[in-house]
């Protein structure tokens, strides 16, 4: 589809979204202005087309899923619009006579008019969102105008929790139940800056470790104390974390693993102190961890914790009046929307109505976006087996068994494949939206080939520091340049030093007869120079993503350059991810996401052999 296309595609969706049942939403982000002012002639012309196109002249049709083909990035062609050139004569247009040229001054020229479209519509560019910390980000290609239906899980997707506030009352109902136990817990309080997504329990240490993308540990906590590097080295050196056996490592999926981190490593200075007995539970850390787990999944099950949130969402829960607004831009596209939530039905329908019924256009209710809703779908396994499926028949959540799902259903229950079934849709024209690495995005994809999308809210805050670490960076980057610069030069003359030593010839004839005084005068310079940026660096490296968390550094980073173990996990399940649902509103449901190129090692020596290559070539005309 044309940039113009697009564009016009654009304009439908946002005419669409400020005339719904003919009046103009007051609740709407997009400013609403005069249909004709401040526009360019061709301008008019092209909102004519469109205008034209809803009433009912066959400009545009759409790719029908039974005659779809796949592009040259792999990807279906379904829901593509595309333009009809038997009718453009009544608009003064000839087709692709009209377009004719390099196409690559042409595309240019086109994306420049479509901008300034854009502009006089008072629609703001999609650049403009897409660099920046409400971006959408991709690892792996995806046509969304392909995508029949959209799943999302509820707890910090749909909802988006304020994290302090939840998760610090699962803390208190935690602690308050290992008091019951016989756990000491006075003077514990919660620290959410303690621990961050993607960190890994070592349930064998009583550790807290953050991992690179390959499982060496870069980061430790014993308890609340940060081990130092020598300690890291000396513990974690000749071991990765595998996330694989379970019965050692806990990997923090989701921003629920907050609290119980927190119990649990507090609950070690504690054991550590001998404050905790062999009669409250067993004498080793894996034992604790069992504890802390039980005690936070008293607090889940007895219901009291739910009980308070649901008498007081606004006290948990932050309004996003832009994401009903989204998954309505995608109905109205189309797309069939299921609801799939680990949480109960009554739970469910009070934070839905909470978060959705006062932001939706003309007494719509929650319910009415979906096509499907399934609560207490346990999840996992509901992508991986079946379970039996209850229809909730009452508002009151009385509910009857039941063989086969219906569109507009609300289940209990069930599995993925009774889903696509129910719908005739299958594998890869599902996008599945969660929080949960493992439990929403890695089992959907891995079980049910469907695509999917990870939330993640910390990304805003980790965005935002990025941006303002980059002088930092720039300049421990410099640094370890430089060092790196030195040390090839040291390195060299060391070597020349050990031929000699061995009554061997150095590398050239000159090093061989170079005065010993000399080259160890050199050489000390050197290692004087290095030792002194060793001291800058250090600090410095230490420092690299305290803007995000001064214990743990950034959540997508492991040490300056590589990624994070969580960030490997991202790449590997989840084919786009961002800080919240409503960011879909600022792409609209016809974006086309390509991942960007994935850099190796080698591609800066690349890159930098062929400067030299294209220098030398300059020289010689």
């Amino acid at each position: 589809m044309s940039v113009t296309a697009e564009v016009l595609a654009k304009f439908w969706l946002a005419q669409q979204r400020d005339t719904r049942c003919g009046a103009p939403m007051s609740n709407s982000p997009f400013p609403v202005r005069p249909m004709f002012a401040n526009t360019t002639k061709r301008t008019r012309r092209m909102m004519m087309m469109v205008r034209r196109c809803s009433v009912g002249e066959q400009i545009f049709s759409v790719t029908p899923s039974t005659n779809h083909e796949f592009d040259y990035l792999g990807q279906s062609t379904k829901g593509d619009l595309n333009l009809n050139f038997d009718h453009l004569d009544a608009f003064g247009m000839d087709g692709p006579a009209t377009l004719q040229g390099p196409i690559e001054e042409i595309a240019w020229k086109e994306a420049e008019e479509a901008g300034d479209l854009l502009n006089d519509l008072g629609i703001s560019s999609p650049s403009s969102v897409r660099n920046s910390s409400r971006g959408i980000f991709c690892s792996r290609t995806l046509n969304l105008r392909s995508i029949s239906a959209i799943g999302y899980d509820m707890d910090y997707t749909l909802i988006h929790y304020n994290v302090k506030a939840w998760e610090g009352r699962a803390y208190d109902y935690c602690l308050e139940n290992l008091r019951s136990m016989g756990f000491p817990v006075d003077g514990l309080a919660f620290d959410p800056d303690l621990v961050i997504r993607g960190l890994v329990i070592d349930k064998d240490k009583g550790n807290l470790v953050k991992a690179d993308r390959s499982g060496y540990v870069k980061r430790a906590m014993h308890g609340t104390r940060m081990l130092s590097t020598q300690d890291v080295s000396e513990m974690y050196g000749r071991e990765l974390v595998d996330l694989r056996k379970e019965n050692r490592w806990e990997f923090l999926n989701t921003l629920f693993s907050v609290s119980e981190a927190v119990a649990y490593m507090q609950m070690v200075v504690k054991y550590d102190e001998g404050a905790i007995s062999a009669e409250i539970c067993p004498p080793d850390y894996r034992g604790l961890y069992k504890a802390v787990g039980k005690a936070l999944f008293r607090a889940h099950v007895e219901g009291q914790l739910k009980s308070e949130i649901m008498s007081k969402p606004e006290l948990f829960v932050e309004p996003d009046p832009e994401l009903p607004l989204a998954l309505l831009d995608q109905k109205e596209a189309g797309k069939k929307l299921l609801l799939i939530t680990n949480s109960d039905y009554h739970y469910t329908d009070k934070m839905m109505k909470h978060s959705f019924n006062r932001f939706l256009p003309n007494d719509m209710g929650w319910r009415d976006l979906f096509d499907m809703v399934i609560v207490s779908a346990r999840k996992p396994e509901f992508f991986q087996m079946s379970h039996p499926l209850y229809e909730v028949v009452t508002g009151e959540g009385l509910m009857r068994p039941c063989f086969k799902a219906r569109k507009g259903g609300v289940y209990s229950g069930g599995s993925a494949q009774m889903v696509e079934n129910s719908l005739d849709i299958h594998g890869d024209e599902i996008l599945y939206v969660g929080d949960h690495i493992y439990t929403d995005v890695s089992q959907s994809k891995v079980h049910q080939l469907w695509r999917t999308a990870l939330i993640c809210q910390e990304l805003e805050e980790e965005y935002s520091a990025l941006i303002h670490s980059r002088g930092h960076r720039a300049t421990l980057i410099e640094l370890i340049n430089q060092k790196e610069v030195v040390g090839d030069h040291f390195n060299q003359l060391r070597l020349a030093l050990q031929r000699r030593n061995t009554g061997r010839p150095a590398q050239t004839l000159a090093a061989t007869n170079m005065d010993d005084q000399e080259l160890t005068e050199s050489m000390k310079k050197l290692l004087i120079v290095m030792q002194r940026l060793d001291e800058k660096i250090a600090p410095m490296l230490e420092a690299d993503g305290e803007l995000f968390n001064k214990r743990w550094g950034f959540l997508s980073r492991a040490g300056l350059w590589d990624k994070s173990h969580l960030m490997r996990q991202v790449e590997k399940y989840a084919d786009i991810y961002t800080s919240r649902v409503s960011n879909f509103l600022h792409y609209t449901p016809f974006m086309y996401f390509r991942s960007q190129e994935q850099t190796l090692a080698h591609d800066s020596h690349s890159y930098y052999q062929a400067r030299i290559n294209g220098s030398a070539a300059d020289n010689q005309c």
